[in-house]
């Protein structure tokens, strides 16, 4: 197995970070809010044994450009630069993966580049445009922070940047059960030399902004249409999502060709629980 290569390409007027390594169909990886591409660690090294799997930072997140412009973090510009991405380093077609932000990025790869997603798993989310559209008291608390980042600037980044640990900590605990004894300590400490740059913390910021102000009309635009590749979803078992509504069921329509599986552990069981959140997408992908 080949070991993982870090590099940075241009992409779309952004410096794109990413990992690559091991032999075999190519499988994206998607990291979300407030992480980064290291949170695939060992998922990326099992999935390596058999698949050539990428780890890319989005933009606005990690060591990735952190584009000024609130529309510049929509999930449509993150996903063209996925796919460009994807394209560049050779991959006309790839397997695409993503949680949280990267979950909501990567259905919009599966619209918007149809031809080149070959399958398609989210985890821990529910469509944007359900998200906003039927938000519930449950959901509301839960995830306060998609309407406390949202706020015009620069009122949210102020508040944070007094203590970033702080804040994005309380977050990694907040979405379900969690402690930060959960979260492996070289990938923590990742997270948090990303987030407590101020670039970092505008981007995040942009990033709900723009799920507000771009991405929920670029998905009422498209709520007729269905994803035709086969798609997983995962869910955390003790997550916030799973405890407020059916997360499968929220996406029957949008998902032509859907299988779907509650892990261990909350929002971010990724981290929780990688050991079978890699045994889920291995019997997945290979299935295909």
């Amino acid at each position: 197995m080949k070991q993982p290569h870090t590099q940075s390409l241009s992409i779309n007027g952004q410096t794109i970070a990413f990992d690559i390594r091991g032999d075999g169909p190519p499988v994206l990886l998607l990291h979300g809010f407030p992480q980064t591409r290291a949170m695939w660690g060992p998922i990326a090294e099992d999935l390596a044994r058999d698949f050539t799997v990428v780890c890319a930072d989005l933009r606005g997140y990690g060591e990735s450009s952190k584009p000024a412009d609130m529309a510049a973090m929509s999930f449509r510009n993150m996903g063209a630069d996925m796919n460009a991405l994807m394209q560049h380093i050779g991959f006309s077609t790839f397997h695409l993966v993503g949680h949280d932000r990267g979950a909501r990025t990567a259905h919009r790869m599966a619209l918007d580049f149809r031809d080149s997603v070959q399958s398609l798993t989210v985890m821990d989310i529910v469509p944007t445009h359900h998200m906003l559209a039927t938000l519930t008291t449950e959901i509301a608390r839960a995830y306060y922070h998609w309407f406390f980042l949202a706020q015009p600037a620069s009122f949210p980044e102020t508040m944070i940047a007094h203590d970033p640990d702080s804040y994005f900590e309380r977050c990694l605990l907040g979405f379900g059960k969690a402690q930060l004894s959960d979260f492996d300590p070289a990938r923590l400490a990742a997270y948090r030399k990303a987030w407590r740059h101020p670039e970092s913390i505008r981007a995040m910021c942009n990033d709900y902004r723009a799920a507000i102000d771009v991405d929920f009309a670029d998905d009422a635009a498209d709520l007729k249409r269905r994803v035709a590749c086969p798609a997983l979803v995962l869910f955390g078992q003790d997550g916030a999502m799973a405890q407020a509504m059916d997360v499968a069921a929220t996406w029957t329509d949008r998902l032509a060709d859907m299988r779907h599986a509650a892990i261990p552990g909350g929002h971010f069981f990724p981290d929780q629980s990688p050991t079978e959140t890699a045994a889920a997408l291995r019997s997945f992908l290979s299935s295909i």
